[in-house]
């Protein structure tokens, strides 16, 4: 077995292990799996993933679709998300052309 990647705490190891094992690739995890104490920072969170030698070429594909996927799927919400700040520089520049008219209007 060799070690494939580390991360932090037991939930994100756990769904990369099952990640793996729905590729069909065995794995291992060594290290703060089930700590009582539930640290999630540090070296004392740390997980380590092993696979075998043979599969490791594969394991390293999976995570590399993995990161793609999810650089993909960051920048459409990036860029959903950069509509808005156009919405309101827009209304507020409406604002403040229409607050003389509306200032006389009321006044």
């Amino acid at each position: 077995m060799e070690r494939l990647t580390s991360v932090n705490g037991s939930f994100p190891a756990s769904v990369l292990a099952a990640r793996l094992q729905s590729e069909g690739l065995d794995c291992e995890l060594r290290g703060a799996v089930d700590c009582i104490y539930r640290l999630t920072v540090g070296d004392l969170a740390r997980v380590d993933v092993y696979v075998p030698a043979d599969q490791m070429d594969d394991a390293r594909l999976v995570m590399l679709v993995d990161e793609v996927d999810a650089a993909c799927e960051g920048e459409t919400l990036s860029a959903s998300q950069a509509s808005w700040p156009r919405w309101v520089l827009l209304t507020l520049l409406a604002m403040v052309a229409l607050a003389p008219l509306a200032h006389l209007l009321f006044a």
